[in-house]
């Protein structure tokens, strides 16, 4: 089962979902955030430009938590890895182990589903050079840490990157000395759920080869086996 996801029309902003205690479409916490937001409002007005929800399935077993929406991807869109190069990689890479319906995301009305897995941010806002600030970080953390909370199926949260697996230690007031990140290390949290660590599937990463397909591949399908999939 799958959220409802913001209809897209040509030329017209796309809608967002309704407040609720795990997203704010008006959250104005970060100064810094909402005048980046506000200026890419009005330099593309057909853009989503609003904190981006999460997406996936409803009670999912897996919980993805990457870094922040790309200027001309999800805070384009609003749909998380939409629309950016990092969402290639992901969605097929999601795809070929089927969790989700197409290898390929382009809109939030696109009939993408996916199964049993959902993907979050762990900053909503998209920043500037796409760098939030370790504050940043911390104000948006209350949304990650209710959705945690609220999605009790979860069994591993995989983390795309350094600062995703930061904030998810932050969510669960643990400390980050005694997690420390590594491309396919395992930790075991809480209520028996295991954060697993990932290099994030950016540009950057892949071009300069740190990041590959059948690695990527390979720390998603460990997730899956964790997760009892």
């Amino acid at each position: 089962m799958t959220e409802r996801r913001t209809r897209t029309a040509a030329g017209k902003r796309p809608r967002a979902p309704a407040r609720t205690e795990a997203y704010d479409p008006n959250c104005t916490r970060c100064p810094r955030l909402a005048e980046f937001l506000a200026e890419s409002h009005g330099r593309y007005p057909d853009y989503f430009s609003r904190p981006v929800p999460s997406f996936g399935a409803v009670a999912p077993r897996i919980l993805i938590v990457g870094l922040a929406p790309g200027l001309h991807g999800a805070n384009r869109t609003g749909r998380p890895f939409t629309g950016d190069f990092a969402g290639i990689l992901l969605y097929e890479t999601l795809y070929e182990l089927g969790l989700a319906t197409r290898s390929e995301s382009v809109s939030a009305d696109d009939p993408l589903q996916l199964r049993n897995i959902r993907i979050v941010n762990s900053v909503k806002c998209v920043p500037p050079a796409n760098k939030p600030l370790p504050e940043e970080v911390r104000r948006c953390n209350a949304y990650l840490k209710v959705e945690m909370r609220e999605l009790s199926r979860v069994r591993v949260i995989l983390a795309l990157g350094r600062i995703a697996h930061g904030a998810v230690l932050i969510a669960q007031g643990l400390k980050q000395s005694q997690f420390p990140f590594g491309h396919g290390r395992e930790h075991a949290i809480e209520s028996g759920r295991q954060l697993l660590d990932s290099y994030h599937c950016s540009r950057y990463n892949t071009q300069t080869r740190r990041l590959t397909a059948p690695m990527f591949k390979e720390v998603v399908a460990r997730a899956c086996e964790l997760a009892g999939l």
